[in-house]
């Protein structure tokens, strides 16, 4: 175990499951439940890491393929590591590279010792296995790196499954065989698929080995959102309630919400990022298309209850216009309101289960929501 990562629940609601936390690391302390932006090549896209301070972000994500195939780990560990090279200096997870090498479909090979891949960039071969990601996060330097596993799509085959869990509970065992770094927490990631006795599986065997947090995976990967929400259900009683969990890849304000009401503390999404460079904006109310034309002359803020610097300065219809312009602009003002909503909604949260009242937060949550 990390001696310089700690974990402690500070405070529970009183009619659910949620809970507030605090995760202690090198680079700083975490309160939960918190939201991870996604920072894939060492930068969140269109945010400055002063930028990011400003929305309140408290742990970012760094992607271990993406930084491996370019610019290299090994440069990155020349150049003083992840934190120095991108100037942000709070704590980072790194995943695993797993989600994204399976990603791959047909440029990629599955084998017991590891994955073959060609690069989706220039086609060159590489193969990454769990020695290899572990290796790869110590060199980046991360304050928590996740286990390698293997992340299929959801088909309803339970001896696929299966298989799939037993191999990525023993490459989880890998991983935390070739840790040498004590400075770094090592996440183990829960698979199994819809099947409840898989998800018991998975958590079983991953506690026997022993890690600082875990991790359920394998959910928003292309499963219906009832499943994806009842997988969630299910799965939160099996986490040991003295390390952190963590729900990887979710998603909307309402999945968080989910989330947060049966007991997970860190999630991670690239949709506020993305969705704000398309145009998609989240406010108290529900999303906003802002390319629409009804906004043409909207002189009124994106959202009359959010406090964020694009709210208080700028019209909805200012932000129209960048858009349909392809302003850079856009991207910044879009992407610094959606991620000011989500780590607001986190600390909105956080103030409801400090006081036992998470439940009528959340209800108040979807009342206010129209479409």
């Amino acid at each position: 175990m990390d001696a310089a990562f700690k974990f402690s629940i500070s405070a529970r609601d009183s009619d659910s499951a949620a809970r507030n936390g605090e995760i202690v690391t090198p680079h700083g302390i975490i309160p939960t439940p918190i939201f991870m932006p996604v920072g894939t090549q060492a930068t969140v896209k269109a945010m400055t890491p002063a930028d990011l301070t400003s929305v309140g972000a408290k742990i970012i994500l760094g992607n271990t393929y993406h930084l491996y195939l370019r610019p290299g780990h090994e440069l990155i560990k020349k150049l003083g590591g992840l934190h120095k090279f991108m100037h942000w200096h709070h704590p980072i997870l790194t995943d695993s590279g797993g989600f994204q090498v399976f990603s791959l479909g047909e440029l990629r090979k599955i084998t017991e010792e590891g994955v073959k891949f060609q690069s989706h960039i220039d086609g060159s071969r590489h193969f990454i296995s769990p020695e290899k990601s572990i290796e790869i996060q110590e060199a980046l330097g991360s304050d928590i790196m996740m286990c390698f596993d293997e992340c299929p799509p959801q088909p309803d085959n339970f001896s696929y499954v299966e298989r799939s869990l037993q191999m990525t509970t023993r490459w989880a065992r890998r991983c935390k065989d070739v840790k040498t770094r004590g400075d770094q927490a090592l996440f183990g990631i829960i698979q199994g698929g819809v099947f409840p006795e898989l998800r018991k599986q998975s958590m079983e065997q991953l506690q026997e080995i022993g890690f600082d947090g875990y991790a359920l995976g394998g959910v928003s990967v292309g499963e219906e959102k009832s499943r994806m929400l009842e997988v969630m259900s299910f799965s939160a009683p099996l986490f040991p309630e003295n390390k952190p969990r963590y729900v990887m890849g979710i998603g909307t304000p309402e999945d968080l919400i989910e989330g947060i009401y049966n007991g997970y503390d860190m999630f991670d999404c690239v949709m506020p990022t993305r969705n704000a460079r398309n145009g998609m904006l989240f406010t108290s109310f529900g999303k906003v298309n802002i390319k629409r034309g009804e906004y043409l002359d909207d002189e009124s803020p994106l959202d009359p209850e959010c406090d964020c610097y694009v709210c208080r300065n700028f019209s909805r219809a200012y932000l129209r216009h960048l858009f349909r312009c392809g302003e850079i602009l856009s991207a910044r003002l879009n992407t610094h309101h959606n991620l000011h909503y989500y780590l607001s909604l986190m600390k909105c949260a956080r103030e409801a289960i400090e006081i036992g009242r998470f439940s009528q937060f959340r209800k108040e949550f979807y009342a206010k929501r129209v479409r």
